[in-house]
């Protein structure tokens, strides 16, 4: 037997609510002569079957089977069956309906089958819920689509929500819709029923359905505010955290934990601590010489929430560690002195001369050693001229020679 929560009231939602499916009712029996049970009947908004019989029977067992052979049976003594509408199961595979008569071999089989060309449905359809409220899903066309098959989704959170469409889909390179975008998504206890139909110019295109528990499709966030508070005592590190936010549950004891402490200078070694329940944990194997990285992630157990691992918290380091950060100063304002310097001395070297900067320093004279004649010469050309004006006066000498006397 099946969950009580499936079948018909899937049929109900998917013929009575949502975009018209192809599909056909067939009937045969099951023994070799002719049933006395015809005109099988299914009222799919009441979830009744009925039927007409050329006999009067005290009883009739009515059976509803899904394709995995699963089915809910029931026994009424008039033509007419009534089935509970809580049930959820698929119809894209068919649905089986079978009339029996207790205690005979009179009996009648129908069957609900899609219609259709064959592989034409979608294949692979998948949903995922993500931070908090946000949800995408995904198929791939039918094998056996044509080639301008166009696929839409219709989904009802509840029975109390009305039929919805896709607001955003995901399109390929070929203008195909193959997944669909949803925003504020809210869980509900009940599942939640997809539906996905496609149309053409060339054929029928099969519908998929499928009802889903979206609880079970949600990646959890990460726990919120992660802290780690060491002190010198043997306790250790007192580690600290929330719980993730979810839509539909506000119970700490819905969740477990686990959390990853991992040595940062020694990356292979880490430490994955056992599951952890409540929202707080003593890590006794500190040290503090040493510097940690801590995360935590979480996932659900007996409530309705994921039983996945979701997401994980953001690392945080705590510990004292090596002191690297004055090695890392230190060695910053050394290589920033030896940048200066070389930069300062290139500087130098191409635009300023040294002897410009830095003239030669007199010498004082040797006067012990004399000096030689280019010596002399040199110190007598360098030496400053002085301008005067020369008077020369010319004396001249009147000289009387003595006379001659004439004889």
């Amino acid at each position: 037997m099946f969950d009580s929560f499936g079948l018909i009231c899937m049929i109900w939602w998917c013929v009575m609510l949502f975009h018209p499916l192809h599909a056909d009712i067939q009937c045969m029996e099951l023994e070799a002569q002719k049933s006395p049970i015809t005109n099988v009947n299914v009222d799919w908004r009441k979830m009744e079957l009925s039927w007409e019989s050329s006999k009067n029977f005290s009883m009739y067992k009515c059976t509803i089977m899904n394709w995995d052979m699963e089915s809910i049976e029931k026994e009424v003594n008039s033509p007419l069956c009534r089935f509970p509408k809580e049930l959820y199961m698929p119809l894209h595979k068919g649905v089986f309906f079978i009339i029996e008569v207790p205690n005979t071999n009179i009996s009648k089989k129908c069957t609900f089958l899609p219609g259709g060309m064959n592989g034409s449905a979608i294949e692979n359809f998948s949903c995922v819920i993500y931070n908090i409220c946000l949800m995408n899903c995904t198929w791939q066309a039918g094998r056996g689509a044509p080639a301008d098959t166009q696929y839409f989704l219709y989904w009802q959170n509840s029975r109390d929500d009305g039929q919805m469409e896709c607001e955003l889909y995901i399109k390929d390179e070929n203008g195909r819709n193959v997944g669909c975008r949803f925003q504020n998504v809210r869980i509900e206890i009940e599942k939640a029923y997809f539906l996905v139909n496609g149309s053409s110019k060339d054929s029928l295109i099969q519908f998929y359905d499928e009802y889903i528990e979206l609880y079970k499709i949600e990646i959890l966030t990460a726990p919120l505010n992660v802290t780690a508070h060491c002190t010198g005592d043997p306790v250790g590190c007192i580690i600290t955290w929330h719980p993730p936010l979810t839509s539909h549950v506000e119970k700490v004891k819905c969740f477990q934990y686990e959390i990853n402490i991992q040595n940062k200078d020694e990356p292979k070694e880490e430490k994955k601590l056992d599951k952890v329940r409540n929202d707080r944990y003593e890590f006794q194997n500190y040290n503090e010489k040493k510097r940690y990285i801590l995360k935590i992630r979480a996932r659900g157990t007996k409530c309705l929430v994921s039983s996945k691992w979701g997401e994980w918290s953001e690392p945080i380091e705590f510990g004292q560690g090596k002191d690297y950060f004055t090695f890392v100063i230190l060695f910053l304002i050394a290589l920033g002195t030896i940048s200066v310097t070389v930069l300062l001395y290139c500087l130098f070297k191409r635009y300023c001369s040294f002897k410009n900067i830095l003239p030669p320093i007199p010498q004082p004279r040797d006067k012990f050693n004399a000096l030689t004649n280019e010596d002399i010469q040199t110190e007598y050309v360098n030496l400053p001229s002085k301008s005067h004006t020369e008077e020369v006066t010319t004396v001249e000498e009147m000289t009387q020679l003595p006379k001659k006397k004439i004889h």
